[in-house]
């Protein structure tokens, strides 16, 4: 938390409503009620609500500690990308519409609806592809590598593969951020922060208000990868996996990964939802990283984040 929340006083309270930046707005979720804002090519906000799967009455497996982490994880990644792709169509308008190809014909008339499901599912295992190589193949090909001209041990390599992988991460979002698109996409997650802690101060949603307020918030997405990069390093060296087969390594590594979601999960609910020096500490790498994937947001962007979040805030307050 910065020295200007500091100035605002303490927090009323701590929040359970989360959100996402998405192309031109904010999707926001809170305990039964999920809504996104967009700002149209037009200039007007567009808001949707839908109700959240389960709402207050979750299953038994989005309850249990160290378990509920691995599905909460999913339900997000697959509603946020959902939300990410609608957000894209609102921005399309007549002017962009271009006589379809012989292809696209083909492709229309082949899946018809069916489609934009398909190449949706197809980008998403595309991505998952791309982390799966960046982040485990990339840095334990590199120590095997290495490990031909050095010896090093098992227990420092797992360290430097470690600080590979969240030096990866870093560049990677610190490379996205010079993009013109992603860098208005980092201004609006910097709007759903700030407007989360004007929120969590009990103070009127207004812009203004807002600006006032830090767009560092320990309950981010970032810091909950951080964590699990981090914790990889402790759960890697605990299981003792081999160096010997890169493959198979990473077949461990995926594996594990459900584990390490799980316990990432927890410690990032706790400095959610605690304000001590250990927590400060746990939160400090994740708050450093957000001055990359986060940016001052304008003062339309901070008009979606507030739409977006008063859709969602409960009628007799949280719980």
């Amino acid at each position: 938390m910065s020295k200007k929340d500091n100035s605002l006083g303490e927090e009323k309270f701590k929040s359970k409503i989360g959100g996402q930046a998405v192309i031109e707005g904010v999707m926001m979720r809170g305990i039964d009620k999920a809504s996104m804002a967009n700002r149209l090519p037009n200039g007007e906000i567009d808001l949707e609500t839908w109700p959240v799967r389960g709402g207050k009455n979750l299953p038994w497996y989005r309850k249990v500690p160290f378990i509920r982490g691995v599905f909460s994880f999913g339900i997000s990644m697959a509603d946020g990308y959902k939300c990410l792709m609608r957000s894209a169509d609102k921005q399309m308008t007549d002017e962009d519409d271009e006589p379809p190809s012989r292809f696209e014909k083909w492709l229309d008339e082949k899946f018809g609806d069916k489609l934009m499901p398909i190449i949706s599912v197809i980008s998403m295992i595309i991505g998952i592809g791309l982390a799966i190589v960046l982040f485990m193949f990339l840095p334990t090909g590199i120590l095997k590598l290495a490990g031909n001209f050095v010896e090093v041990p098992d227990v420092a390599k797992n360290i430097i593969e470690g600080v590979l992988k969240i030096a990866i991460f870093v560049g990677y979002t610190a490379l996205t951020g010079l993009m013109k698109d992603m860098h208005r996409l980092y201004e609006y997650h910097g709007a759903e922060h700030k407007t989360i802690a004007c929120y969590e101060h009990g103070r009127e949603l207004t812009v203004e208000n807002v600006k006032q307020h830090c767009r560092f918030h320990p309950r981010c997405g970032t810091s909950f990868v951080f964590l699990v990069l981090f914790i990889s390093i402790f759960v890697n060296s605990v299981f003792r996996l081999s160096w010997e087969n890169v493959f198979l390594r990473v077949l461990c590594k995926l594996a594990l990964l459900p584990v390490v979601m799980g316990i990432a999960y927890e410690v990032i609910r706790l400095a959610g939802k605690y304000d001590n020096p250990i927590m400060r500490a746990v939160s400090a790498p994740g708050l450093w990283i957000q001055r990359i994937t986060t940016k001052e947001p304008k003062d339309d962007e901070i008009e979606c984040a507030i739409e977006a979040l008063k859709a969602v805030i409960p009628e007799g307050g949280e719980e």
